[in-house]
């Protein structure tokens, strides 16, 4: 990729955050490939990532082939995104915009939903890297539920996905988080998450790196 970045311009930290089916998946990739025809250096992660040891542990557990104490696998998942800290921070440093599919908040939200402390959910993940932006795409759950290929994996059931949209609602950020409609049409959604992430990156460039739930 030619990437048109700026002598010391960093990259922007972009989430796209979501209950099961919300067209999360589909936005991110629509996204990156725009930013990619657009000449921009962009790279799409997921999380978790299967193609690591833990995150071949974690798909084994999504996929209900394995059964796991709900806090070990809760530390699977944070410890999937840790892995890939030092890896992102040195993309991001060096202008690479990250759009990410899934994050810490997905960590919490759905360990909560299964009764987990709030507290307890959010202390692996602390000191991760902040993102600049969290996209959260709204769907109801029983509009998600009517999508295909839902309740494929072990955590999609309407009455779970009822539960984690709440969690999400209560750890909403109004400070770096926008809630967008995923109601529409694929390309409605998609305009609207283009802006956002466009202005992002413009706002991000100069902006030092923090860190996740830290008071640094």
């Amino acid at each position: 990729m030619n990437g048109c970045v700026k002598a010391g311009l960093r990259g922007a930290l972009i989430v796209l955050e979501g209950c099961d089916r919300s067209g999360k998946s589909t936005q991110c990739s629509k996204l990156v490939e725009r930013l990619v025809q657009e000449g921009r250096q962009v790279l799409l992660m997921r999380f978790p990532d299967r193609t690591t040891p833990i995150g071949q542990m974690i798909d084994s557990y999504l996929q209900q082939t394995v059964e796991l104490d709900d806090h070990v696998v809760h530390l699977l998942f944070s410890s999937n995104r840790w892995e890939a800290m030092r890896k992102m921070t040195e993309l991001l440093q060096s202008g690479t915009t990250i759009i990410v599919d899934r994050y810490a908040y997905s960590g919490v939200a759905y360990s909560a939903a299964k009764g987990l402390s709030v507290d307890w959910c959010r202390q692996p993940d602390v000191g991760l890297l902040k993102p600049d932006k969290v996209l959260y795409i709204t769907v109801s759950p029983e509009k998600a539920a009517e999508r295909g290929q839902f309740g494929t994996e072990r955590y999609e059931k309407l009455d779970f996905q009822q539960k984690v949209n709440n969690m999400f609602l209560y750890l909403k950020d109004p400070s770096y988080w926008q809630t967008v409609s995923g109601e529409g049409s694929i390309d409605v959604v998609h305009a609207e998450i283009y802006k956002l992430a466009t202005q992002t990156i413009k706002e991000s460039e100069h902006l030092p790196l923090l860190k996740l739930w830290t008071k640094d």
